[in-house]
């Protein structure tokens, strides 16, 4: 594809001609195995529709994906099976296009820098921008404008982030309650809430405990904050606002699992937790051992309540012990 020929600001040009807010599928080839993609368009497809319309091509061996067809000759199905118009092969259809029309997350996207079609996750969530809501680069293109954009974090501001999740985890010891884990599989059915894929309670090291709402908001722990992610989507969010990781269907059915507040949920800014009880919290922070840096951590533990615009919240002789009186 041709490249415009006036670069952007990163030096990484665009690509012509593109209609980055479409949707496409993506689809294995029953007969040969080739992994294809077809435009979809900005209107994405019931299952239903998909099923009554649609016919997709292979690129490689030619086999037709439709309702109509017959299924290849595998030979571990009976003949009659995979006959055109079969009740298996009919059932098999209604699933196949299923699969890949069912929610915005089953389609695909194509990269308005590198070109390539790539699935739902690939993409950052970004709202109002087509169906599928996704911004027009890929996360890893993403990233490499970002590095043009945003020159590359020093050593210190690194530091200083990483500073900002550990103070917000200590404050927050003593407010995160104990975790069900048998109640918290049972209420997300033991599936990642992202992704669908089944988990195993016994395998900790495929899973985790989402922090809906983020830690670094001063944010518990709570049946109410908890959501369970296969450890690749808990990785994925990271830090994230739950309306900066969630299509706006899960924050819905995200409150009615848990009974958090979905507009709190569904806020496009992230919000300081209301409720922290700052000066219990400052309290627990301070408990140092006697060899541990002292003046290092009040000078964390000021920064953050500074950059959440906590402060002011703090009793009068919790101000005067951080210098803030």
């Amino acid at each position: 594809m041709a490249r415009r020929g006036a670069k952007n600001s990163t030096g990484i040009a665009r690509l012509e001609n593109l209609q980055a807010h479409d949707a496409w599928a993506g689809f294995v080839c029953v007969r040969c195995g080739l992994l294809n993609t077809v435009r979809i368009g900005q209107k994405l497809l019931a299952p239903d529709d998909a099923l009554e319309s649609c016919r997709w091509s292979c690129g490689k061996c030619g086999f037709e994906h439709g309702k109509d067809s017959a299924l290849p000759d595998w030979d571990n199905w009976p003949g009659e099976a995979t006959a055109a118009g079969s009740a298996p092969a009919m059932r098999f259809w209604q699933g196949f296009f299923r699969i890949h029309t069912e929610n915005p997350s089953s389609y695909w996207k194509q990269c308005n820098t590198c070109g390539r079609v790539l699935p739902f996750q690939a993409f950052s969530r970004h709202a109002g921008w087509g169906p599928l809501e996704r911004q027009m680069e890929c996360r890893s293109c993403k990233g490499a404008i970002n590095a043009v954009l945003n020159p590359l974090r020093t050593k210190e501001q690194m530091q200083e982030s990483a500073s900002r999740r550990r103070v917000s985890e200590l404050l927050l010891k003593g407010e995160n309650e104990r975790m069900d884990f048998a109640d918290l599989f049972k209420r997300f059915g033991g599936k990642c809430f992202k992704t669908g894929q089944k988990l195993d309670i016994h395998a900790r090291e495929t899973w985790e405990l989402d922090h809906i709402l983020p830690s670094t908001w001063l944010y518990p722990m709570t049946k109410a904050n908890a959501c369970l992610l296969s450890k690749e989507a808990n990785q994925n969010k990271k830090a994230a606002w739950p309306s900066h990781f969630y299509t706006n269907n899960e924050l819905i059915e995200l409150a009615r699992i848990t009974g958090a507040d979905l507009s709190l949920l569904a806020s496009r800014e992230p919000v300081v937790n209301p409720e922290i009880d700052v000066d219990a919290c400052v309290t627990r922070y301070l408990k140092v051992r006697e060899g541990g840096n002292l003046q290092k951590r009040v000078k964390e533990l000021r920064d953050l309540l500074d950059s959440r615009g906590l402060s002011a919240g703090l009793s009068a002789a919790n101000k005067r012990l951080l210098g803030h009186a």
